[in-house]
């Protein structure tokens, strides 16, 4: 590989065309000047220049290096500036985070990037086990999860709590335990999880969530209170998912004497330095969750 600071020195002396004024740029002594071109002659093995007395003209090989060698010089100075570039509001920010939060979290993205354009946000819905290989791989910037990590290569920091709810058709005003057997249960991924969380300490009555009739069942985050709004049963979300249904008149949303909340988790690559622009974003999510807890 051609030594670079050789090469700046070379393309300094032919748009100079002077070794002292070269040596007085690059704060070098003008021996100094020579030994470097004749340095990259060696490593070329080929002549650049045919020196005559002080002044000195191109070689063939002398004229290329010196065209082809300003475009690479010019290259190596952007690449470290855009290595170095670590502006606040440039560039992309890679997020992942469970479904529910994900929900009202995606369209704050869409506003922190409508005010600031040249930051690029991407958004995926994934589970915890996923988020926490992805931020591993170091395929994603941050991640929320419900659980802190396992690995050492995760940092998890708890940010909030997320309050788990129980949701009926709006035409539920109270609660009992008949009432929910009446209506049936619509299930989801982490609908069983769900329910023993928030149903065994609220009822007395409940055991298992067999003991409800399962009406229906959706992997979709968004679609999964679609037949709860329709009346074919109830389910137990994330408060998250439930205020982002976008039927809300035709559903309600009940808080237990005994609230139970999962504890929502900011996690991030153990081992990388995080940009302006991460950071940023990163102290933006945990306002929003801050203030939609209340």
């Amino acid at each position: 590989m051609i030594n670079p600071i050789w090469l700046k020195t070379f393309c300094t002396l032919v748009d100079l065309g002077h070794f002292t004024k070269t040596a007085d740029v690059l704060f070098m002594t003008q021996s100094g000047v020579s030994q470097q071109i004749k340095k990259l002659e060696e490593q070329l093995a080929t002549p650049l220049l045919i020196r005559e007395g002080k002044s000195f003209t191109l070689t063939d090989a002398g004229m290329r290096l010196h065209t082809d060698g300003i475009k690479l010089l010019q290259c190596a100075e952007l690449l470290e500036q855009n290595v170095k570039q670590d502006e606040p509001f440039v560039g992309p920010v890679r997020i992942a985070t469970p479904g529910s939060v994900g929900l009202t979290l995606y369209p704050f993205l869409l506003d922190i990037q409508a005010q600031y354009p040249a930051l690029h946000i991407s958004h995926a819905f994934s589970p915890n086990k996923s988020i926490e290989r992805d931020i591993g791989l170091r395929h994603f910037d941050l991640g929320l999860m419900t659980h802190p990590s396992t690995s050492a290569e995760v940092i998890t920091e708890a940010v909030a709590q997320e309050a788990l709810v129980l949701v009926t058709p709006s035409t539920i005003e109270s609660l009992t335990w008949q009432t929910l057997q009446n209506l049936g249960y619509i299930g989801h991924p982490d609908g069983h999880q769900h329910c023993q969380a928030l149903l065994q300490p609220n009822f007395s009555q409940f055991e298992h969530p067999s003991q409800f009739t399962e009406k229906g069942f959706s992997n979709q985050i968004s679609l999964i209170l679609e037949p709860v709004s329709r009346g074919f049963g109830f389910s137990v979300l994330p408060l998250h998912a439930a205020k982002a249904f976008n039927a809300q008149e035709s559903i309600r949303i009940h808080r237990l004497s005994s609230p139970v909340n999962e504890t929502l988790y900011l996690c991030r690559h153990s081992h990388v330095v995080q940009s302006q622009r991460v950071r940023y974003v990163a102290e933006q999510i945990k306002l929003l969750l801050s203030q939609s807890k209340k």
